[in-house]
């Protein structure tokens, strides 16, 4: 049974009151000694009060959430007291406590409806996250099941039931017929009810990452790329109207070939078809970026959306360029080169504090 529960009015005010305070002390220039850098989004991230025909979503990689307990099904080594990285339960709860605060922020008056997540150990941190921290007051949902992937860590959701009606959710696996030693992250399927009653089809991603080589790695993509594809075209063969969302760290950049050759979408809204897909990070592919990898930006975090939904004629549709990377100014630190980078928990095996070497990104829906 799903548990349906709604924010009262007085933890609306004392959320919005402590993210006032939080926002006005926690944007320095300076992120432990150095001079940290706006990117580009935090230029024109819009945190009013959204009224209720806006439906915000969000998508966070929060890299390597773990807890501090042994799991012997797990290869939590590293995340240990006595691990590799040293992984305390006074850090394990610094982080969270920062990762609650960040998508607090993306919300800007109120916390986002929607909220997809990766680099999850399991339902534990989620329920810590929700319950221990800033959040405890959103009355957020939890969506979380273990995968089968190598390092354990799997894809999740965050729901506000006041806003959005869970019917139901599916995790799909990736199985690689060229190689069937390897076990990866699902993809998660998330079906509910918007406030204006419509129809949310909400993927959520991890593709499996270019480690061990761009080439020997790109099967690997493409096959989760045309799998999640039939996924998406099963759904508009039903309903060629239907409101479908991709979202996750899909490891590739939105020219690259998983994306446009695996999941193909249409590029230009002056020929845009209902059942065509439409990446909303193509156009800013240039101007921002997600990640930093040899001190260079990429869009590998992005929101794919089916083509009806750019309709400004629909019950349920999005604005271009509404789609943003959420890059303040205390989420991205600056290397010994001036260059800049997500500021995250560890640089190599030094322990900094940070929250993710990945950037979140947010979107918000248009309802009538």
């Amino acid at each position: 049974m799903i548990k349906i529960g709604t924010i009262s009015r007085y933890g609306l005010i004392l959320f919005r009151l402590n993210l006032m305070v939080w926002l006005t002390l926690s944007l320095p220039q300076q992120v432990h000694g150095q001079k940290a850098k706006p990117y580009l989004a935090s230029q024109s991230f819009d945190e009013s009060f959204r009224d209720d025909n806006r439906f915000r979503i969000v998508f966070y990689n929060v890299e390597n959430l773990f807890d501090y307990f042994d799991d012997s099904t797990k290869m939590d080594e590293e995340f240990l007291p006595r691990g590799a990285r040293y992984w305390t339960k006074s850090r394990y709860q610094t982080k969270q406590k920062s990762l609650a605060k960040t998508i607090m922020a993306m919300g800007g008056w109120e916390p986002p409806a929607l909220v997809g997540l990766c680099e999850i150990e399991n339902r534990y941190v989620l329920n810590s996250l929700t319950s221990f921290t800033a959040l405890k007051t959103t009355g957020y949902e939890v969506i979380h099941q273990d995968s089968p992937d190598n390092r354990g860590i799997d894809v999740a959701a965050l729901y506000r039931p006041d806003k959005f009606e869970l019917i139901n959710y599916e995790y799909y696996q990736l199985k690689f017929p060229f190689d069937t030693a390897s076990n990866t992250r699902e993809i998660l399927h998330v079906i509910g009810k918007l406030p204006n009653q419509d129809t949310l089809h909400f993927f959520v991603n991890h593709w499996p990452s270019k480690y061990g080589g761009e080439f020997e790695t790109e099967p690997k993509r493409m096959y989760a790329a045309k799998f999640l594809r039939a996924k998406v075209d099963s759904l508009l063969s039903i309903n060629s109207t239907a409101s479908i969302i991709l979202t996750g760290d899909f490891n590739d950049e939105p020219d690259e070939p998983s994306i446009t050759e695996g999941l193909a979408p249409n590029t230009e809204l002056s020929n845009l078809q209902s059942t065509d897909l439409f990446n909303l990070m193509y156009p800013i592919r240039f101007n921002t970026g997600t990640h930093s990898f040899q001190n260079t930006w990429s869009v590998i975090d992005q929101f794919i959306v089916s083509g009806s939904m750019m309709d400004p004629q629909v019950k349920t549709h999005i604005y271009q360029g509404t789609a943003q990377v959420f890059d303040m100014p205390f989420l991205i630190t600056e290397g010994a080169t001036g260059a800049t980078r997500p500021f995250r928990t560890y640089q190599g095996p030094k322990y900094i504090g940070g929250y993710s070497d990945h950037l979140p990104i947010l979107l918000d829906l248009v309802m009538k």
